[in-house]
């Protein structure tokens, strides 16, 4: 009930733009709550800020920022100014690169250690995160600028006068795109020469699959979990 949020500028009668802007902005309000979820979970608990938990307060922050700028394509008379100009490139990718990129990247860390019974290097890993945190913005950031400015999207060459923030947002393109690689070495380094852990790989990890050996065997459990394990499992 939403895609018309699209199709403000091609002629729409006000009661459909009216319409689609208010279903528009009704996302917001599940998404909120999500934000706000995510937020509960975490007050007053025992953080520790490995890559995993890194890369989750990363998407949680990134996320939000994409969400606010949503809320302003929303607007009808806002969107004649915002629509196919490169503030909607920022939004998305505000919220898609840390929706994606940034929660894989968060998953993987944590069950890295579980799937291959070793440890990746944590120092290299939260470099990893500190760079990709730092240049997605300085690759995203700007372009809200020159989406304000007027810079058309999905064209093959831009006006001088929008030069400057394209080279910042290029700038962070390239400097995203390095950091990347990274990962791949992490994993192979991990792989190859990592530590290897027990059964927790992390401190205060409960639940079943953390009552098995890391890596699992094939055939988790054979026989039903005792009661002991269960109750350990479920700690929280």
């Amino acid at each position: 009930i939403v895609w018309a949020h699209h199709m403000f500028t091609v002629g729409m009668p006000l009661a459909a733009q009216l319409f689609f802007m208010l279903s528009t902005m009704l996302i917001a309000v599940p998404t909120g709550v999500k934000v706000f979820n995510w937020t509960a979970t975490m007050w007053k608990g025992s953080l520790s800020f490995e890559p995993p938990m890194l890369f989750a307060l990363a998407f949680l922050f990134l996320f939000t920022i994409g969400g606010f700028s949503g809320l302003m394509l929303a607007i009808v008379p806002a969107d004649y100014q915002y629509q196919d100009t490169y503030f909607v490139v920022a939004h998305f990718h505000y919220v898609l690169v840390p929706g994606a990129v940034f929660g894989i990247m968060a998953g993987v860390y944590y069950w890295l250690p579980k799937w291959i019974g070793r440890m990746y290097d944590l120092k290299l890993a939260t470099w990893h995160f500190w760079l990709s945190a730092i240049f997605v913005n300085v690759l995203f950031f700007p372009q809200h600028f020159l989406g304000l400015a007027g810079m058309p999207r999905r064209i093959p060459d831009y006006a001088v006068q929008f030069t400057d923030w394209n080279m910042v947002s290029s700038i962070g393109a390239f400097g995203f795109g390095l950091a990347q690689l990274l990962f791949p070495y992490i994993i192979w380094k991990c792989v190859r020469s990592g530590e290897r852990v027990g059964k927790k790989a992390w401190e205060g990890a409960h639940g079943l699959e953390w009552e098995l050996p890391s890596p699992p065997p094939y055939h988790s459990w054979t026989t039903p979990p005792s009661d002991a394990v269960i109750a350990r499992g479920a700690e929280h």
